[in-house]
């Protein structure tokens, strides 16, 4: 006889950590929201309103992947891929720009953000086609296929003015990782970044020179020495490549990011002029620094953050909603909160390496690193670590695309693991 419930086995240590970030979340968003009057949680004119609609909604989305047979999400990964993408080429002719970014269909009342559904959809893709029993990663055209699924909703992502949500492709690197890429990719990719920021700081000249003794350094204590023409080489595209972040950072990028790095990297060297800048363009960082500062321990309470009432951080309740955690929580509440996230993605981790496939394995490790990549940008923006990027909290910024998306990202592997589960 079939065990009754066979199939309603599901991992509910996932679930559990997925409920408590969005009711956290919610509560933090009518923190962030609310006019300091009586707060009338039912209220749809208000973000907290309808974010709990969104919520409501939710339930509904998560009964109808958990129903929906665990075999539909490979067999047809690439018609979702598919369909994806077409929804983010439509933007260029239907879309409707908010806050300079051409990134949402307006329906009704509401606007949808496809590009927060095309990370689920690039991790099933990415997914099913190295799996595929003709895939070989160590293969360099396997290689560029699969960068190409992954370069493509980025680069029509990037298109749409959001630089933000086209960074979180990258993470898609260690997902290959875990699947045998060589590692000198991420090598490559750890040494474009530290050529980037050095050459931004200290000029192409302090580059050359690190560059140079670096690259000598390493290739005269090499017991086999390959033809002095490679480090020389690699010396020479160093250069070029320092070069070329520097005419890109004073002649293409657009001011409002020039100036973000600016203020990250102090890179101004008029310290009045420079903090004349930190004062106007970084507002929103002082203001959420300020206001997580002055939660000290514990916190004020809920409700009870005086900045957070008084509106000094603008649009708190979206990328910037970890600073209401601060300053109504405090360390307490903050550290509390980081904990969740982590022990969220070391749960997805942990079910990952269990699954029998790999294409579940493979999807299971793209949502572990997309929410990490989410997670890490947001908690590092807000804290000053990183420049300013709009990118939101995974399950904590307001906002009915992302909480659908990321929904969709956990829930489509909670169903492919309940399969393991529910196996004898």
């Amino acid at each position: 006889m079939v065990e009754a419930g066979r199939y309603y086995k599901f991992d509910w240590i996932t679930i559990v950590l997925f409920l408590l970030l969005v009711g956290f979340g919610w509560l933090n968003i009518v923190s962030a929201s609310h006019s300091g009057d009586t707060v009338n949680y039912f209220d749809f004119s208000q973000p907290y309103g309808k974010q709990l609609m969104f919520i409501f909604l939710t339930v509904g989305l998560i009964i109808l992947i958990l129903a929906i047979e665990a075999k539909f999400y490979e067999r047809f990964s690439s018609v979702i891929y598919i369909i994806s993408m077409l929804s983010l080429v439509g933007l260029f002719v239907f879309g409707k720009s908010v806050n300079g970014a051409t990134s949402w269909y307006g329906i009704g009342g509401m606007t949808l953000q496809p590009s927060e559904f095309a990370k689920a959809a690039t991790a099933l893709a990415v997914a099913k086609y190295v799996s595929d029993l003709n895939t070989d990663i160590h293969k360099i055209k396997d290689q560029l296929y699969v960068f190409g699924i992954i370069a493509l909703p980025a680069i029509l992502v990037l298109l749409q003015k959001d630089a933000g949500s086209t960074l979180v492709y990258g993470c898609f690197i260690f997902v290959l990782y875990r699947e045998g890429l060589n590692p000198i990719y991420l090598t490559v990719v750890a040494v474009l970044v530290a050529i980037c920021l050095i050459s931004l700081k200290f000029g192409v000249l302090i580059t050359a020179i690190l560059s140079t003794v670096f690259i000598l350094g390493y290739h005269f204590t090499r017991r086999r020495k390959p033809l002095l023409i490679q480090p020389i080489s690699l010396i020479i595209i160093s250069i070029l490549i320092a070069l070329g972040v520097k005419y890109f950072y004073d002649n293409i990028l657009p001011f409002h990011q020039k100036d973000r790095i600016t203020i990250w990297l102090s890179l101004e060297k008029d310290p009045i002029k420079l903090e004349r800048m930190k004062k106007t363009i970084a507002y929103n960082l002082n203001e959420s620094e300020k206001a997580i500062s002055s939660g000290g321990l514990r916190g004020k309470g809920f409700l009870e953050g005086t900045r957070t009432t008084g509106k000094f951080v603008p649009e708190q309740h979206t990328d910037y909603i970890f600073s209401t955690v601060g300053e109504e929580w405090g360390f307490i509440g903050s550290t509390a909160v980081v904990i969740v996230f982590i022990l969220l993605l070391l749960r997805i981790l942990h079910l990952a390496e269990l699954q029998r496939s790999q294409f579940s394995r493979m999807y299971g490790y793209g949502v572990a690193s997309i929410i990490f990549m989410h997670f890490f940008i947001n908690i590092g923006m807000v804290m000053g670590i990183i420049p300013t990027i709009g990118i939101p909290l995974p399950l904590f910024s307001y906002g009915g695309s992302g909480l659908w998306g990321f929904t969709i990202l956990i829930f489509i592997f909670i169903k492919l693991d309940s399969e393991r589960i529910n196996q004898w």
